[in-house]
């Protein structure tokens, strides 16, 4: 049984040490002058990042729709929400884009409401 216990702490193990490298070759992919880590996010200042889209989803919000999207650059998640929109053309899951605006807190989660966006070939 210890034989087995340690093949799958190894198994584990190495799983880890696979996302984190994925994570630092997405860091290092994405790097570009002036845009900033998700994960070094000076909340309510104006932050240019950049990033790969994991979700997009619609989620209405007081009552009007919102397009809701999960940007993912290695060191971090940043969720960007549009406001009366219910989709835009470009923003799909897999998606890199570089977007532009004021990131807040909501929910202890970083949100950039209304993002100015570029999409990125």
């Amino acid at each position: 049984m210890t034989g087995v216990m340690s093949r799958l702490r190894r198994t584990v193990s190495s799983w880890g040490d696979q996302a984190d490298q994925q994570d630092r070759e997405l860091q290092r992919s994405l790097r570009t002058e002036g845009a900033t880590k998700i994960g070094e996010i000076p909340l309510r200042d104006a932050v240019t990042v950049r990033g790969t889209l994991r979700s997009v989803t619609l989620r209405p919000r007081g009552g009007m729709p919102a397009l809701e999207a999960e940007l993912y650059d290695g060191s971090g998640a940043l969720t960007l929400v549009w406001i009366g929109r219910r989709r835009i053309a470009g923003i799909d899951p897999g998606r890199t884009l570089q977007v532009q605006g004021r990131v807040g807190l909501q929910g202890g989660v970083p949100v950039l409401f209304n993002p100015r966006y570029e999409l990125i070939p």
